[in-house]
């Protein structure tokens, strides 16, 4: 994390995606810099300092879900959303609540291995390019394995002549449709072993250990020299990786900087103690509290402790509050921050102002088939308005409601794009309420459409 990310240029950061909630924004970048001083304790304080766990109470839609993703974005941390009800679905217990913290590793592994198979990148081609250069052209010793005559100076002159002949058509791209014969290694795949739904851990791990034990053998195949300068490339690459170090790295950012972004937190909320669903929920979050209060989860790659990973849950709590949960699980959530449902104004700043706004992703969608799309002001403020009418109408849905608008609204536009004579569109007022008006006055048809 960089020295500059102070929290009010985290929020501001935040700002160029996430319309309003300034308290969330508040809270999740004082979480974040306090990471940041945490890092630079000393060593003997620094693992007394726990993190600033953190729920969002709000309803679907104002940006909960966001704000955690950039936030995570912003500070290149390993990041994963998990919904909560997901634990109770099948079962006394659903899924291995551990199994959140095996992705959250997997995907930072991921991410250590794609890093550093950018740095190899240039080195694996040149190696591949000897590699192809040698299939092109092999040496008198492989062409003739059974001759005793040594190579004589004159014939090494001419391969190494001809040599960088073919080094020059391979980079110009003269050689790409040429066929080669290519050893490339079969990877075996063993069948599924298990399929119940909190196993798939155990499944995934017996698959690589039968892989491991049956790796597959060497088969020769004719392919374009293009597509075997890229097996070959890929095959140097995972040579020069060295998988130890990125398994420690990737463990190391886990336990110091992931985040796990828990959704539906109200979900498993007992409203009562006693019998029925509520044991259930209850169950999930006693498993639950090892694990955000710091334990060691043991993955494929080897153990990681959790005591350091940064939670923030969130849900509606709309039947439900968060002293619902039980009292040991709110301890380690010590700070709430209530966001606020979306108004007009919002919507028309949310179409609007984002880096990723929704009218700039259509006029462009819609650029790269030529056509000029152009929202008038009035137009917008219809959209918008005709969002929270539909909000009101039915389901609180947020922001999502916008999508749904946006493409019911320019269904027809999209449809016919490539086909369009006229490149130009306008988009105002009366073309929203032409294609939008019946469908929310008729209530039944917009709970299908919108």
């Amino acid at each position: 994390m960089s020295d500059f990310l102070a929290p009010r240029q985290i929020v501001e950061e935040l700002d160029k995606y996430v319309i309003g909630q300034a308290r969330a924004k508040r809270a999740v970048a004082i979480a974040l810099r306090t990471r940041w001083r945490r890092q630079r304790l000393s060593e003997d304080l620094r693992d007394e300092v726990m993190p600033k766990n953190i729920i969002m109470i709000g309803p679907t839609g104002v940006g909960k879900t966001e704000i955690s993703r950039r936030l995570a974005k912003l500070s290149a941390a390993p990041f994963i959303k998990v919904e909560a009800s997901k634990f109770t679905e099948v079962g006394y217990v659903g899924r291995d609540v551990e199994s959140m913290i095996r992705e959250l590793t997997q995907l930072a592994i991921n991410i250590a291995k794609d890093e550093k198979t950018q740095t190899v990148r240039e080195k694996s081609r040149r190696l591949a390019e000897e590699r192809m250069l040698d299939l092109l052209l092999p040496s008198p010793s492989q062409r003739f394995p059974q001759a005793q005559t040594q190579p004589q100076p004159q014939d090494a002159a001419y391969t190494d002549a001809t040599r960088e002949k073919l080094r020059a058509q391979l980079k110009d791209g003269k050689l790409d449709d040429r066929m080669i014969e290519l050893d490339v290694r079969e990877k075996m795949v063993p069948f599924g072993v298990i399929s119940n739904v909190g196993m798939e851990d155990l499944e995934m791990n017996l698959k690589e250990m039968l892989g491991g034990l049956f790796p597959g053998k060497s088969k020769k195949r004719k392919v374009k020299v293009k597509e075997a300068m890229n097996i070959i490339a890929e095959e140097e690459v995972q040579r020069l990786i060295d998988m130890d170090e990125v398994i420690k790295e990737a463990i190391s950012k886990v336990e110091e900087s992931g985040i796990v972004f828990l959704d539906e937190i109200d979900k498993i909320a007992s409203r009562e103690r006693g019998h029925g669903p509520d044991v259930s929920r209850e169950g999930v979050q006693r498993d639950l509290l090892p694990i955000v209060e710091g334990s060691t989860v043991t993955t494929k790659y080897g153990p990681v402790r959790t005591d350091h990973i940064l939670f923030i849950a969130a849900g509606a709590f709309h039947v439900t509050k968060p002293s619902d949960l039980i009292p040991e699980l709110q301890g380690r959530f010590p700070i709430r921050v209530e966001l606020e449902s979306l108004g007009e104004k919002d919507f028309i700043r949310i179409l609007t102002e984002p880096k990723n706004a929704l009218l700039k992703q259509y006029t462009a969608l819609l650029k790269t088939e030529g056509v000029d799309l152009t929202f008038t002001e009035d137009a917008i403020k219809e959209i918008a308005s005709t969002a929270v009418a539909v909000n009101e109408q039915m389901e609180n849905i947020g922001a999502r409601r916008l999508f749904t608008i946006m493409e019911k609204l320019l269904d027809e536009i999209s449809f016919d794009a490539p086909d369009f004579p006229e490149k130009k569109f306008i988009i105002d007022a009366k073309y929203v309420r032409e294609r939008l008006t019946d469908i929310v006055k008729d209530q039944d048809l917009s709970r299908y459409i919108l």
